[in-house]
């Protein structure tokens, strides 16, 4: 079998490339989704050197592997945002499973190294689920190491939901001089501004959390508006005007499902059974809206959430590892490496 690696043809490709991103990510795409994600990219190429000599600035680079035939067999995604820790490279890379153990994963690595090495990155960064064995012992054959552990929770919605949240709930008291809202009630440039400074305050006290926070403008685009967003599900916890609070639920209407996005409190105002406000806020939101599940990712060590996670009757399912990889290691376990 004869496999060659090409340039995304656009739009053409889109749909091929959805189908093989749906075989491992958790949240189905769509041809559209994906079109519309590359509407919000920078022009590629915009790359420099900081003041430690890393590679900073933005870039990407994209190739599919396909057979004789022209089906695409393989895919991979290598790009960093202006606020990518300084010398990485994130990495998505997906082998269709018929196609496994034929040396496509391989060459679209060494096709990602190349790029790397030439851009003047330091260090490669990817996502491999802790159950797919396979794909953990390729990476770690390459010179990856696990680096974090994530964990997905499906909260399951059904008749019996509404019982069981209010006897999850005895006892539970609103924090005091705490009003909830949604983005929908106080929309607008002001409002927005509020939640990008909650952000920028509370995004950095994530476990794990690498780079920086993007501008305004980057951050309207990747975190908040993001596909299935809609400002009545943006709620918000306020003290007077100060916004305080922050979950933010994605809708997916191929699985009827929701997502939290994001959930973050002012450090000063932890606690005091904010972020367990929200969360409960977010599954009455789930539930009134018909929603079939809720599922959540959180940092395997950040206790606080993954208790109120627990308290709500989220139930664990697979995680995942944040791999990490210096280039020179790669490069090395390539040069010897068979599949």
């Amino acid at each position: 079998m004869t496999i060659k690696l090409r340039s995304l043809r656009l739009p053409d490709d889109y749909e091929a490339i959805a189908e093989l991103l749906n075989t491992v990510w958790s949240e189905p795409s769509t041809a559209e989704s994906l079109r519309e994600a590359d509407e919000k990219l920078y022009e590629v190429g915009h790359t420099w050197f900081d003041e430690n000599g890393l590679l900073a600035g933005y870039d990407r680079e994209r190739q599919v592997a396909v057979t004789e035939q022209g089906e695409i067999a393989g895919y991979v995604w290598s790009w960093r945002a202006p606020w990518t820790e300084p010398g990485y490279l994130c990495n998505t890379l997906v082998v269709a499973e018929e196609y496994r153990n034929r040396g496509i994963g391989k060459l679209l690595l060494r096709h990602t190294v190349d790029w790397a090495s030439k851009l003047g990155a330091v260090a490669l960064i990817a996502e491999v689920w802790d159950d797919h064995q396979a794909a953990i012992a390729f990476a770690g054959q390459r010179g990856f190491i696990i680096e974090r552990h994530a964990f997905q929770s499906l909260l399951k919605l059904d008749g019996n939901q509404p019982q069981r949240l209010d006897a999850m709930l005895e006892g539970f008291i609103e924090p005091k001089e705490i009003r909830f809202l949604t983005l929908a009630d106080e929309p607008g440039e002001e409002s927005e501004l509020k939640l990008y400074q909650l952000y920028k305050e509370s995004l950095i006290d994530i476990p794990g959390f690498l780079g920086d926070v993007p501008e305004l403008g980057e951050w309207r685009k990747w975190y908040l508006k993001v596909d299935g967003y809609a400002p009545e599900r943006v709620i918000i916890a306020a003290d007077g005007d100060r916004f305080v609070g922050i979950t933010n639920v994605l809708h997916n209407p191929q699985t009827n499902g929701m997502y939290h996005e994001y959930t973050g409190v002012s450090r000063d105002y932890r606690g005091r059974g904010i972020a367990f406000a929200l969360k409960v806020k977010a599954v009455q939101l789930a539930m009134n809206s018909k929603a079939a599940y809720l599922r959540t990712d959180n940092d395997s060590t950040n206790a606080p959430i993954l208790k109120i996670n627990r308290r709500l009757g989220y139930t664990p399912l697979r995680g995942s590892y944040r791999i990490i990889a210096q280039l020179r290691h790669v490069q090395e376990r390539l040069g010897t490496s068979i599949i």
